[in-house]
């Protein structure tokens, strides 16, 4: 199970934190941070609607995009016996090492949505 919650079309992860005794969530994929606090579900909308209306206030009065852009490419350093057992693989299904990796993650992202 994923520790995330969707607030007005944002995702945030939810952990709880010990010290406090309160959950604490904090939005994903933003130009800045954004968190909130609360002792159950209820209140961490509630108060994750009101950190989110914050930021998004915020990065409009300075001109700021609020969700980061990704450019679609990363570095994955793996061992190279991995690495050899995942392009044989690739090349055995006809796809790119590139190609077969992105159906991979795609698949394994929308079995947990």
């Amino acid at each position: 199970m994923m520790n995330t919650m969707e607030i007005n079309g944002f995702k945030a992860t939810i952990n709880y934190d010990p010290d406090i005794n309160m959950f604490r969530g904090e939005f994903l994929g933003l130009n800045g941070g954004a968190d909130f606090y609360a002792k159950d579900i209820e209140g961490l909308h509630k108060e994750g609607e009101i950190s989110l209306q914050v930021f998004l206030e915020m990065c409009e009065e300075e001109g700021i995009e609020p969700r980061k852009e990704y450019s679609g490419k990363f570095n994955l350093r793996v061992p190279a016996n991995l690495h050899a057992e995942i392009a044989s693989r690739a090349a055995a299904t006809g796809k790119s090492l590139n190609q077969w990796l992105v159906d991979l993650l795609s698949e394994n992202i929308h079995a947990h949505d």
